[in-house]
């Protein structure tokens, strides 16, 4: 729920976008929907700061995790939406948004290949439903085709973004307000630089409280919801529910711009439920081995891992360095942070 909960912010991210588009150039729009997101978290984080409580729910960034989320922001916040921003001029508009679907091949395929995420045959099957939905959907036979230089940028860009996702995973432990307040400050902060050098003008106080208000809902709540979901279902599946997004935007499409889909849509649509329900549906499990660790997250006492005591008090959600004892045991379970191991060839179905 999580994850489409943050796919639905984002898929309407798009259409909200488009009316301010004729009142703002898309570098400086990208920078205050970043901004947006980084200052409305921010925000949060003060007010919860401010009411805080003795027990802290969620674990905070420490200097090893700084390697993940500078690398996140790099490939992601910066690299990727340059080569996108040079790649999209010389490419036809339809193969553009076909190729920006490689987004969750590539990352998943990164999540199989260097972080070795067990995705089962479901899966796998679930990720080729919806990513071949929301081909169907960004599909516009009525325009120019051509793959070019400029298409390879677009499928940099999306295997940046596929790292960027992966190296998110890595921190999905820790406080996601905290990491969406540092990614959205300083991707917004380089975009608005960049808007700077390219001469782009600023537009009305209005227009850019707006892009704001816009980037802290479709941005930044939908990228704390997609780090809570990569908490339980790990890089690749999240992604894969995160593709349903063009459905939202396409839907909003209709009730702002009153827009009739296209027959597409009605077959995108049944590919996208199925492709879904089969991430939903999925059922995984076979003995597995943990190994003894220490770490910090957010957890309760009311799952099979945490067992630790407290003086005899009942503590619900809350944060702190604890130890886990290697267990070997079996149940139903996803790759989420207690369950990242390799997998052979026969668990995997």
């Amino acid at each position: 729920m999580q994850a489409l909960f943050a796919a639905l912010l984002f898929g309407a991210s798009a259409p909200l976008a488009k009316l301010l588009l004729g009142d703002i150039e898309p570098v400086p729009l990208a920078a205050f929907l970043y901004l947006g997101s980084g200052f409305g978290i921010l925000a949060i984080k003060l007010i919860q700061k401010i009411g805080k409580k003795k027990q802290n729910n969620e674990a905070q960034i420490k200097k090893a995790d700084f390697f993940w989320l500078v690398g996140a922001i790099l490939a992601g916040g910066v690299a990727a939406p340059i080569i996108l921003l040079f790649s999209l001029k010389n490419t036809p508009a339809s193969t553009a948004s076909l190729l920006l679907n490689f987004e969750s091949v590539a990352t998943t395929l990164i999540a199989i290949i260097a972080f070795k995420e067990a995705i089962s045959h479901r899966a796998w099957w679930a990720v080729g439903l919806i990513t071949l939905s929301s081909i169907l959907l960004s599909l516009n036979i009525s325009t120019g085709w051509g793959l070019s230089l400029g298409a390879l940028g677009i499928v940099a860009a999306c295997i940046l973004w596929g790292i960027d996702n992966n190296f998110t995973r890595n921190i999905s432990a820790k406080d996601p307000l905290s990491i969406v307040t540092i990614k959205g400050l300083a991707a917004g902060s380089f975009s608005l630089i960049l808007a700077f050098s390219l001469g782009d003008s600023l537009p009305s106080l209005g227009i850019i409280l707006n892009a704001m208000v816009l980037g802290c809902f479709c941005y930044g709540f939908s990228i704390v919801l997609f780090i809570r979901a990569m908490r339980s279902l790990g890089a690749a599946r999240t992604s894969a529910v995160f593709g349903t997004a063009p459905l939202a935007g396409m839907i909003l499409s209709f009730v702002v711009f009153k827009e009739l889909p296209g027959w597409m849509f009605f077959i995108a649509l049944p590919l996208m439920v199925i492709g879904t329900l089969f991430l939903t549906g999925e059922e995984h499990e076979h003995r597995h081995l943990h190994s003894a660790i220490v770490h910090e997250h957010a957890h309760s006492h009311e799952d099979d891992h945490h067992f630790h005591d407290h003086n005899g008090e009942f503590v619900k959600s809350h944060s702190h360095v604890h130890s886990h004892d290697a267990i070997q045991h079996s149940h139903h379970h996803m790759p989420d942070i207690h369950h990242r191991h390799v997998h052979s060839q026969q668990t995997r179905s």
